[in-house]
């Protein structure tokens, strides 16, 4: 593993649970019963499971990111990366995933991110409460392979094999 880093979504985890202990109240004192609030209660507590934390990892061919337990995850070769830059996103963008004027958005607190440009043009950006070491991570491991073009098509035919 080259770098790791995991991110607290912690305003996620407070305002979800909040969310539920409200919805668990409320839910008592409403006519319907309890019934349709332990459904709010049990997707709001889904939720702050899914998205408590974001974990970056990077090894020697791969970035990889995912959420909370892992569920959601998702990963790009370092090869088929152009650029990343550390960038600053507007509070409107909010935490979770969705589209952004940097692609898809991947983060659970915080302004700071780093967005990424892929070869074919795609991009995205992922929340990082340090992203200079997550641009210095990648950069260091695309100019590696970028000196060494044989050694992911290397590792790709052993794999296919």
């Amino acid at each position: 593993m080259r770098y790791k880093h995991t991110q607290i979504g912690h305003t996620i985890i407070w305002v979800a649970l909040g969310a539920a202990v409200f919805v668990a109240t409320m839910g008592t004192f409403a006519q319907g019963g309890p019934g349709t609030s332990l459904i709010v209660e049990v997707i709001l507590l889904i939720c702050a499971v899914m998205f408590c934390k974001l974990t970056i990892r990077i090894d020697d061919e791969t970035l990889r990111w995912s959420f909370g337990i892992g569920i959601v995850r998702k990963q790009v070769l370092l090869a088929e990366i152009a650029a990343c830059e550390p960038i600053r996103i507007r509070w409107w963008n909010g935490w979770g995933i969705h589209l952004t004027p940097y692609g898809w958005l991947y983060n659970v607190s915080g302004l700071d991110a780093v967005a990424i440009r892929l070869r074919d043009g795609q991009k995205f950006a992922l929340g990082t409460d340090d992203p200079q070491a997550l641009v210095d991570a990648i950069e260091r491991l695309i100019s590696r392979i970028q000196l060494n073009p044989g050694l992911t098509r290397w590792r790709a035919e052993l794999c296919d094999a």
